[in-house]
């Protein structure tokens, strides 16, 4: 057996040793621990793929007496075996043994085991693995409230991708997307999370060694709340203010000054975290803009705005301090004023985020780590604001989070996964960064070089011609035809949907380019139709990535004709988008909430009076 192991994430150290293991039938899998219930989960990760990819069956069995043939794999814990969360794993030509150091390594061993029958279902390799985590905490964020909602299907589902690929703390970003009872009219089109499905997905995740850990935006991002009358008076700016690239017109962040702010959130905090049995609570506070711009203005002016902005996470701090909770917050404001970091509670956690190849996490990572506040690496899948995503971004600016957390002793990797403008990227958009990241902070070293398209083909999307990995690779690259640099997005996404107040975002961009794109488009999709994945959704996948194609190329479209001014094209374009925008709600509900179907579909929608003027 030649063939190349791949894993996802490829392990700290493999050793392969001559041999092979046949998969014997009937076979029996047994436990040794001092709790054996605590081995169950892995267990039946081994038990399920075996009935997966092979056709034999594994009973599980507990404890070391009895007669030792007829025992497929041991499972066994050994505190001094492994690091925390590590494990070894042996595969002979007789058999399988794990010694992990707790029940968490025996489940990622088991992961492992899993991945290694779905590429070899008839007779495994013969070898060594010794594996352990570089990050302990290796989350991702999954935006909830721009302005997707997942149904509790599509959360199951993909607490069964992150634990596979080893991730273990999941974030879901709320803004409104909570049922809290006192607030009806804030939620009353978001189709929110309730306290039960919290409840229940929490138990999920901890059956899965995933800590389901809350998040509240407690400062700025408070728009959906307050443009209603009855927290309007709470905002810092209730009428409009600058951001750093425009005008927004509306309030944005609570005022730091009013105390009416922090009795709003402190009853928040009171609703929202009993529903979690994690003690961490991400409380936001990032990108407030406006402070300082309105009902603060004055405060500001005399003591500093970050100031005032640290007075107010402070007041935040001790409500989660005040509820059993440790605290988790952007990172990004107080980095302003780099000298007030070591004013923070070294008992928060600051997330340093940023999302380009080339974010400062050495430069940030150095300034929290000097003060002694502990923190997260936080980059993200480059996924939002492009539709297909941005490949190459998207590794680099994973690796280097890694690299210079690892680098800085970070003690968490958060990769992040938003859905500005709209969340026009369907979910499977979003498996790259999720895949790449989850390997790139579980081993850099082993998964610096890892081959991600065949990763992605074998365990993601599970497909048996291995040209899916290939195809979202090469679909999330086909943005350097416009050579025009977007920060934090694709021109053509901004193309599709920004209107003219915006069109700095495309201006200069040539026929040929959007010619060069298309072209680049069509040659990443052509494989689709081979494509033979083993997954229940893999009608849906397929759907999925053909109309992000379909949005891609009526971007390019719409390019050429506002260059061209050719009224000819006009009715064919509209046709051509109201089939992508039928189709886009359709594929929406398939796993998604109603809620905030109406406002994405929206960003499309204003593109149909550009065609009928």
């Amino acid at each position: 057996m030649t063939e190349q192991i791949v894993l996802l994430p490829t392990p700290r150290s493999i050793h392969r040793d001559s041999g092979v293991f046949p998969i014997p039938a009937d076979h029996y899998l047994r436990l040794l621990a001092p709790r054996l219930a605590d081995l169950l989960p892995a267990a039946k990760i081994i038990q399920n793929a075996l009935g997966r990819h092979t056709t034999h069956r594994c009973s599980i069995i507990a404890g070391g007496a009895g007669p030792r043939d007829g025992i497929l794999a041991t499972i066994a814990i050994d505190s001094s075996a492994a690091k925390p969360q590590g494990y070894r794993l042996a595969i002979s030509t007789t058999g399988i043994d794990i010694i992990a150091c707790d029940p968490a390594g025996a489940f990622y061993a088991a992961q492992t085991l899993a991945q290694l029958l779905r590429q070899f279902p008839d007779a495994l390799p013969a070898v060594h693995i010794e594996d352990w985590p570089d990050f302990p905490a290796r989350g991702v964020m999954l935006d909830i409230s721009r302005d997707k909602v997942p149904t509790m299907a599509t959360l199951y589902a993909l607490v069964d991708e992150l634990a596979a690929m080893k991730i273990n703390q999941l974030q879901l970003y709320t803004e409104h997307t909570f049922a809290y009872r006192a607030h009806g009219e804030v939620h009353a089109q978001a189709s929110p999370m309730t306290g039960q499905e919290i409840l229940e997905l929490d138990r999920y995740c901890r059956e899965r060694f995933i800590e389901l850990a809350p998040n509240q935006n407690s400062f700025g991002h408070m728009e959906r709340w307050l443009k209603l009358p009855r927290y309007k008076p709470l905002a810092e700016a209730p009428d409009g203010f600058e951001f750093p690239w425009g005008h927004f017109d509306g309030p944005f962040s609570l005022c730091p000054t009013d105390p009416r702010s922090l009795s709003l959130i402190e009853s928040l905090y009171d609703e929202l975290l009993p529903h979690f049995s994690s003690r961490l609570f991400n409380v936001g506070c990032d990108e407030t803009f406006d402070v300082g711009q309105g009902r603060s203005k004055e405060e500001c002016v005399r003591r500093g705005k970050e100031r005032v902005y640290l007075d107010f996470l402070l007041k935040i701090y001790r409500l989660v301090k005040d509820r059993g909770r440790t605290m988790q917050f952007w990172g990004d404001i107080i980095l302003h004023r780099p000298e007030l970091v070591g004013e923070l509670p070294k008992d928060m956690i600051a997330l340093e985020w940023g999302y380009e190849a080339n974010h400062l996490f050495d430069k940030d990572g150095a300034i929290f780590a000097a003060a002694g506040v502990p923190f997260y690496v936080c980059p993200g899948t480059s996924s939002w604001c492009t539709i297909s995503g941005r490949t190459d971004n998207a590794i680099a600016n994973l690796k280097n989070a890694a690299e210079n957390g690892i680098k800085h002793g970070a003690i968490g990797y958060l990769n992040t996964d938003w859905g500005d403008w709209g969340h026009l990227q369907y979910l499977p958009v979003s498996y790259l960064g999720l895949a790449a990241g989850a390997a790139y902070c579980w081993c850099l070293p082993a998964n610096r070089d890892l081959p991600l398209p065949e990763a992605l083909s074998l365990h993601v999307f599970r497909d048996r011609s291995h040209t899916m990995g290939r195809l979202v690779c090469e679909l999330g690259n086909v943005h350097p035809a416009i050579r025009k640099h977007r920060s934090n997005a694709a021109v053509l996404f901004w193309r599709l949907v920004a209107g003219p107040d915006r069109q700095r975002e495309w201006e200069g961009v040539t026929r040929e380019e959007y010619d060069a794109a298309e072209s680049a488009i069509d040659r990443a999709m052509s494989p689709l139709g081979g494509a033979r994945m083993d997954r229940p959704d893999a009608a849906l996948i397929a759907d999925e990535y053909r109309n992000a194609a379909a949005m891609l190329k009526h971007a390019c479209g719409l390019g050429r004709w506002a260059i061209d001014g050719d009224s000819e094209d006009r009715s064919a374009l509209a046709g051509d988008l109201k089939r992508i925008i039928g189709e886009h709600r359709r594929l929406w509900l398939a796993r998604n909430r109603w809620g905030g179907l109406a406002d994405s579909a929206r960003r499309l929608e204003s593109r149909l009076a550009e065609y009928e003027r």
